[in-house]
């Protein structure tokens, strides 16, 4: 009986360490799309690199690729892009981390219209069901942990308003550029995950014309930092035990 029970509590190890460790398989397919009626000569193609996803079915892997499409999280539409929209230069993706049953990934995308720009979206996958991680599950009290950031952010504002009243003497009111900013509940939708801790994202969303004012808007907490937020049951709750 001893042995028995000695040999489930080993197998439940083995697979608590597997459970925890477990990643996917992240391949990059690359193509090369032709538009039929370019407007412009540098118009005639457009690159799109997806991540292909080997995860423990096919079907699971089908869900975490759908999850991180540019489609879903980048309105990407290919027959626009095909017709007389032509935007899209070049999307790309990087795998920021992909362990312990999670894939954060990165997907960009860069274009032209009246000028270059780009944008991306970070998403954290649950790779064991191919769901995205939400902010309600994986941590709790999101208000104060919105709060928390925020003071983050008031604090990133108040150094690039210096900055860019000593590097930029025309802007007289550097501090206007900032009226609509504020860290609430709904930003806390894009974050990074690492072993380290879990960085936040936010997009000042300046004009093109003075994007290089824009400061960094990432709020990195460890997972100490964090543990009062966390969800003990959810898949965060690995982090801070």
């Amino acid at each position: 009986m001893k042995i028995k029970l000695l040999s489930a509590l080993i197998l439940a190890i083995c697979c608590t360490s597997f459970a925890f460790s477990q990643s996917v398989v992240v391949t990059p397919k690359k193509v090369t799309y032709k538009r039929p009626k370019p407007t412009e000569d540098f118009k005639k193609t457009f690159v799109v690199t997806r991540p292909q996803i080997k995860a423990a079915t096919p079907a699971l892997s089908k869900k975490i690729e759908t999850a991180i499409s540019y489609e879903k999280n980048n309105n990407f539409n290919l027959k626009e892009e095909m017709g007389e929209f032509q935007w899209l230069e070049d999307a790309s993706y990087e795998v920021k981390y992909n362990e312990k049953g999670l894939l954060d990934i990165v997907l960009s995308m860069e274009g032209s219209a009246a000028y270059p720009s780009s944008f991306s979206k970070e998403v954290v996958i649950d790779t064991a069901t191919g769901i995205q991680l939400t902010p309600a599950s994986v941590f709790t009290n999101l208000k104060n942990l919105a709060a928390k950031i925020k003071l983050a952010q008031q604090a990133e504002i108040k150094k690039a308003v210096v900055n860019i009243k000593k590097d930029n003497p025309e802007e007289e009111n550097s501090a206007s550029l900032f009226t609509d900013s504020n860290y609430t509940v709904k930003n806390l939708d894009e974050f990074s995950v690492s072993d380290k801790g879990v960085t936040f994202i936010y997009n000042y969303e300046f004009p093109h014309v003075i994007q290089a004012l824009q400061p960094d808007g990432r709020y990195f907490f460890t997972w100490a930092q964090l543990k009062p937020f966390v969800k003990p049951d959810g898949l965060f709750g690995k982090f801070i035990r």
